[in-house]
């Protein structure tokens, strides 16, 4: 399991008022019927073969507040890292995320950055790094969960999502040997939901929850849906991928190309 950073404990510390030597540690626990459901949905998504990095191309739709604008966006991924190019009419945007070893070498276990069509880049909130960075591409959230032992996976139960017969996973990374309540709070943070069908067992939703800048106890509902898999190199891929933020649309991505295992170079994933 990954250590917390430094900065992150301090952070999260000062969001209490209970000294850290006064609490006792919290942990999940993982449930096996969730493990093998979460096992049979990677061999859904790509049978026996390994991904290591996914490109994808197509066009997006960006709605935010009046504006409504299309244009064309690349997406790339590791299983850790993940980086978002869209280029629109009022101008280019940026998302990076990086939990990968290259991004730890100043002490950081998570870094990320975006920027707008002015250029000027902006740190990501730490408290906003700890769910899923390739969102876009799910098969890996399902390979990082079952490859890191840090990671607690419940089955919430047999379920229907938009109109679709689904089992509901909770992902969560398991910070126990981290003081309650900072501990509690990073396990919240952590969390990602994900919605398999039950008769195919591919992702048909994932959620999660982003937050303010300055309150990591805000929660503000992400939700992800995945459409038209098609077969890509024996890997099931999402052709048409929605996230929306409090119920709202606020970006549609049709793709239209996906490659796989082309060894994408870490610096494209640079957040500074």
């Amino acid at each position: 399991m990954r250590p917390v950073p430094v900065v992150a404990v301090i952070f999260l510390s000062a969001l209490f008022s209970a000294p850290l030597q006064s609490q006792q540690p919290t942990a999940a626990s993982a449930s096996p019927q969730a493990e093998s459901l979460l096992q049979r949905a990677r061999a859904a998504l790509s049978g026996a073969n390994p991904i290591s990095d996914v490109t994808l191309t197509g066009t997006a739709r960006r709605i935010a507040g009046s504006d409504d604008e299309s244009g064309s966006v690349t997406l790339k991924a590791t299983l850790a890292a993940s980086r978002i190019d869209m280029s629109l009419p009022s101008g280019p945007h940026t998302e990076v995320r990086n939990n990968s070893a290259d991004a730890q070498q100043s002490g950081a276990q998570q870094s990320g950055a975006w920027s707008g069509k002015d250029g000027v880049s902006h740190a990501a909130a730490f408290h906003n790094l700890l769910t899923e960075p390739a969102w876009f591409f799910p098969s890996f959230a399902v390979l990082r969960s079952l490859a890191n032992s840090g990671y607690v996976v419940t089955l919430v139960g047999h379920e229907t999502k938009d109109s679709v017969a689904v089992d509901h996973l909770s992902l969560q990374q398991n910070f126990s040997t981290i003081p309650a309540p900072q501990s509690t709070l990073l396990q919240h943070l952590s969390q990602v939901d994900l919605y398999l069908d039950s008769s195919t067992l591919l992702p048909v939703a994932m959620t999660f929850n982003i937050h303010p800048d300055n309150n990591a106890n805000l929660d503000i509902p992400i939700e992800i849906r995945y459409s038209d898999y098609r077969l890509v190199n024996g890997a099931q891929v999402p052709f048409h991928i929605q996230k929306f933020l409090n119920n709202g649309l606020i970006l549609d991505l049709q793709l239209t190309t996906a490659t796989l295992n082309t060894g994408l170079a870490s610096s494209i994933f640079a957040t500074q």
